[in-house]
């Protein structure tokens, strides 16, 4: 894939930083955009720092088209029209429903599910055409009901139909379109507000059939393979990257033999 153009909103930060850095890594040209202009920067210097490869900053806030569509013209003639797309930006919180505002709920649905048909609108003309790769970072709330996660549990769900309908429809351009749902990934912001204590990351680890968080790493791996050829014949799927977690509850112990009851 050297030599890919790479475009990646919120990849100022987290997942969508470090799949920015596999990308760079393996000399593919990355645009990281969000709303602030100076992590944008900071992100493109660290990963153009730590990988060697080409990396450039924008500004644009996902919610607005006109912006994005504004940013990608410009990175298109730079780095080159783009051969993957990824929507990355989500906000998210902790609250029950009672506690949630009619903003606040829409605040979450614009950035996720708004925000990922935005980029991938913003990018459909200018994409590589045909093997584009679109992939949405989706979450398990997408299918999986969590008390406190009604805002993102519906905005979630949403970015799984968009990424379903569009794969329907852009795949006679030969345009690909798939997701990735994340588990709990370490050191970022979302496992900090989901499981802010030790004994929080312990439980979510014990309930989860790797036992263990993944790592931005994890998530870059993944992206990487639905970006690349090796993904040709995948459309329209959502990659679960979770270690199992969306299994059910795994934190019995299966593996060291038990002396069975009568036995």
């Amino acid at each position: 894939m050297a030599g890919k153009s790479v475009f990646i909103s919120g990849g100022t930060s987290g997942i969508n930083l470090g799949i920015a850095k596999a990308f760079a890594a393996q000399g593919d040209k990355v645009l990281v955009f969000g709303r602030d202009p100076d992590k944008a920067e900071m992100a493109a210097r660290e990963i153009m720092e730590q990988t060697g490869g080409i990396a450039l900053a924008g500004s644009a806030d996902v919610r607005d088209i006109d912006a994005i569509s504004a940013l990608f013209r410009d990175a298109a003639q730079k780095l080159g029209a783009p051969d993957v797309v990824i929507a990355g930006a989500a906000g998210n919180f902790m609250a029950p429903a009672v506690n949630i505002s009619a903003n606040g709920f829409k605040t979450v649905v614009d950035i996720d599910l708004l925000g990922t048909y935005n980029v991938f609108r913003a990018a459909f003309d200018l994409l590589a055409k045909p093997g584009a790769s679109l992939i949405a970072i989706t979450a398990p709330q997408a299918v999986q009901p969590l008390p406190e996660q009604v805002h993102v549990c519906a905005a979630k769900a949403g970015v799984n139909m968009v990424v379903k309908v569009l794969a329907m429809e852009w795949g006679q351009a030969g345009v690909r379109v798939n997701a990735i749902s994340p588990g709990p990934i370490q050191g970022t912001e979302g496992v900090e507000r989901m499981a802010p204590t030790a004994e929080d990351k312990a439980k979510w680890s014990a309930h989860t059939a790797l036992r263990r968080f993944g790592t931005p790493d994890d998530i870059a791996k993944a992206a990487i393979f639905l970006a690349s050829e090796n993904a040709s014949y995948i459309t329209g799927t959502i990659l679960d990257c979770d270690g199992g977690m969306k299994l059910g509850d795994a934190s019995g112990d299966y593996v060291t033999p038990r002396q069975r009851p009568g036995a």
